[in-house]
């Protein structure tokens, strides 16, 4: 750890981000490391981000001195370990501003809670005819779990159209909400364009028609600051491993009449009250959605992540990390050959562009010899890649530990590219 209190360094008033962001990096023993013998300048955070020493710290501390089966035991490691299990539910609900810590469902992460919400909210209410609508921004997670629903019921998918700008066309969406309308299922954040979008916009529109809206926080929740009750989403869900916490652990947010509703999504244990051969009743949410031994460390560790995120502020992140893509965005179009994709006045994070004449595939293998890593490809959101006429990007995305200094050294990447391969 960086030895700096939260208060102090994290929150202090009239600190210089930048000198933050540095002590901040501090806390992260991943980014000391060399690649090709060039210091890491990790710029893949919409993927999945890197852990500080708490973090890891946390889960450890579980396997090493509590490691047990929860809510089964009476002996003392069990009774530990539950506590800190459902502290971490606690956490989550706090850090969403749910009402009651029964609307936090874990899960092992966005696309099964998503996959949950289709199969056990959606798949029964879901008849011939009937639609869902997306945007024509979403990721592959926030797309296939509605195809096969639909596909299932004989319903339809539908999109938002977006722009050219990729922007979501907001004049479309009254049209596109009808009875038929089951449910809307909108990304906050897009990983592929980094477009942020008017989710508030989009619930109070489809709630008018009293239609239930989810979203797909994913890539939103390390970012910007959540409240679901502000919100007014019946669904949100994220990912631990996208806010600094472990992989294969999740979260989903459901309102209590919802969840009280659905039928559960997987069976097993721990999720029962009574079973006979004849009959099984089923505990209340948010027991229900989780059969078998849950990921307990990785609950404890995403809890602490969470805890972290907010020892340092959401407000701050999001001013810092706007303040740091307007000078990576300005950077990477300054240079000769390179188009930016997606352009939206509201974004976060997230820089995506084509290089003239060079394969993303080519323009990424040359910046990992230089210690960059970024991620190429269609970043599971292949819809998006056909919208703008392009097989794949290159996207850099940022987090509160990336510094100016990083975004220097993608521009030099940059322009070795265009040497090497030019």
């Amino acid at each position: 750890m960086s030895g700096l209190s939260p208060v102090e360094s994290r929150t202090g008033a009239g600190a210089d981000s930048s000198l933050r962001a540095r002590q901040i990096r501090r806390d992260f023993p991943i980014l000391q490391t060399k690649v090709h013998g060039k210091p890491l300048v990790y710029l893949d955070n919409a993927a999945t981000s890197q852990k500080p020493q708490c973090v890891l710290d946390s889960i450890l501390d579980y396997y090493r001195q509590e490691n047990a089966n929860i809510h089964r035991g009476v002996h003392w490691l069990s009774q530990r370990a539950t506590e800190r299990f459902e502290r971490a539910r606690e956490v989550a609900q706090k850090f969403l501003g749910a009402e009651r810590f029964e609307e936090v469902v874990f899960t092992s992460g966005a696309t099964e809670s998503i996959n949950l919400v289709a199969q056990s909210f959606v798949k029964p209410r879901l008849k011939r005819g009937d639609e869902v609508l997306v945007s024509a921004m979403e990721h592959h997670s926030n797309i296939v779990p509605w195809q096969l629903v639909c596909e299932q019921a004989g319903a339809r998918l539908r999109t938002i159209p977006m722009n050219d700008m990729g922007e979501l066309e907001m004049e479309a969406l009254p049209g596109l909400l009808t009875d038929k309308t089951r449910l809307v299922s909108v990304v906050h954040l897009s990983n592929a364009l980094g477009t942020v979008n008017p989710v508030e916009e989009i619930i109070e529109a489809a709630h008018r028609r009293g239609i239930p809206v989810l979203i797909d926080g994913a890539q939103a929740a390390p970012h910007l600051p959540v409240d679901v009750r502000r919100l007014g989403c019946d669904f949100y869900c994220f990912s631990g491993h996208k806010i600094f916490g472990p992989t294969g652990i999740g979260v989903l947010y459901g309102r209590r009449k919802w969840l009280e509703e659905m039928p559960p999504y997987k069976g097993g244990g721990d999720m029962i009250r009574s079973v006979t051969f004849e009959k099984t009743t089923f505990s209340a949410p948010p027991s229900k959605f989780e059969a078998g031994t849950p990921n307990i460390a990785g609950a404890i560790g995403l809890g602490r992540a969470l805890e972290y995120v907010s020892e340092i502020g959401l407000d701050w992140i999001a001013q810092y990390e706007a303040e740091l893509l307007e000078y990576a965005e300005s950077a990477v179009a300054a240079l000769p050959g390179i188009q930016i994709i997606g352009r939206a006045k509201k974004k976060g994070s997230v820089v995506s562009f084509v290089v003239n004449g060079v394969h993303p595939h080519d323009v990424g293998t040359v910046l990992d010899q230089m210690g960059i890593a970024v991620r190429t490809g269609h970043h599971c959101a292949q819809p998006v890649m056909d919208f703008f006429g392009v097989p794949a990007t290159t996207r850099a995305s940022l987090a509160f530990y990336n510094t100016r200094e990083d975004v220097d050294a993608l521009v030099a990447g940059l322009k070795k590219v265009e040497e090497v391969l030019g």
